[in-house]
């Protein structure tokens, strides 16, 4: 069975060390997000409809947005370090990346440099020490991830975030923000802004880069860890509050989408300064989808 070996949430945003032995569904992050191999067997991810591959000396990065879903063989386990970063915390503090935390590549091969700093990075959060030492050295790693993704590519860095032209589009976004925990039928959000479905899912997949049912299910991910880690909540009064029928379809919800069950994850995450809120300023630049990669 999956669980969490570590997890920590700080004001980069968060770092899990987990054992995962089954699939979890395509899901998107407003963070840019680093997965890297640590032990066990190979796993993959799929990145926009793209395999990667996940084993030894290597990592797959996936930019804020970007559609994804993660695989193991049957009766395989996969142990990987995964990081979500604040896009907005890495650009105040990198003077490599100007407008947004867009990848250029997914898939990744470290050097020796970056594998020793996985491995110390790995064994501070195991250890839930040094929170200095810990955030300076996964900002380093990150650093390095980002630019190893374009070097590798021959790519220009994106000189600017692709920004929303569509008012119906923001209008949308805001609606389902404010009722996240009400049920909220897609024709209904479509209808809201004056938009027949189909339009309406193409226009916000055009601009967010997901469909919103898989908007939906980040922000539902988002506050559950929100509830989970900041307040005394029940898993049950969480699952009410998301607009859940029982507490039952919430954890089965909450383990594709993140990965282990909402229980395991309460008890396992320590969180340091900064932590939260979790989602920042809605208006900036971590709500924004990613500038298109490169052909």
């Amino acid at each position: 069975m999956s669980h969490a070996i570590a997890v920590c949430h700080g004001a980069f945003g968060r770092a899990a060390l987990y054992e995962l032995d089954r699939t979890i569904t395509t899901h998107a992050h407003r963070e840019g997000h680093l997965v890297f191999y640590v032990g066990g067997d190979a796993a993959s991810l799929m990145v926009h409809n793209a395999r990667s591959d996940l084993t030894p000396g290597h990592a797959v990065a996936v930019s804020p947005w970007e559609p994804h879903s993660f695989h193991v063989p049957d009766g395989r386990i996969n142990i990987c370090l995964v990081l979500y970063i604040k896009p907005m915390w890495f650009l105040e503090n990198s003077d490599m990346a100007e407008f947004s935390l867009s990848f250029g590549r997914s898939r990744l091969t470290l050097n020796q440099r970056q594998r020793e700093l996985l491995t110390r990075i790995t064994v501070l959060l195991m250890g839930n020490e040094n929170a200095m030492a810990f955030d300076e050295l996964l900002f380093t790693l990150t650093q390095e991830c980002f630019s190893l993704s374009w070097d590798q590519r021959h790519g220009r860095r994106p000189s600017a975030l692709r920004r929303f032209s569509d008012f119906r589009v923001r209008r949308s976004l805001r609606l389902i923000q404010e009722k996240v925990g009400e049920e909220m039928p897609i024709d209904e959000v479509a209808r809201s802004v004056g938009l027949s479905r189909p339009h309406f899912f193409k226009l916000f997949k055009q601009f967010m880069g997901v469909t919103p049912n898989v908007y939906i299910n980040t922000l539902r991910s988002e506050n559950a860890i929100s509830d989970l880690l900041s307040t005394p909540k029940s898993v049950t009064d969480i699952a009410f509050d998301l607009g859940f029928s029982s507490q039952a379809s919430f954890t089965r919800f909450f383990s594709s989408n993140v990965g282990i069950a909402p229980s395991e994850y309460r008890r396992v995450a320590h969180v340091t300064s900064g932590a939260f809120p979790m989602m920042g300023d809605r208006t900036r630049l971590s709500g924004m989808p990613p500038s298109p990669r490169p052909n």
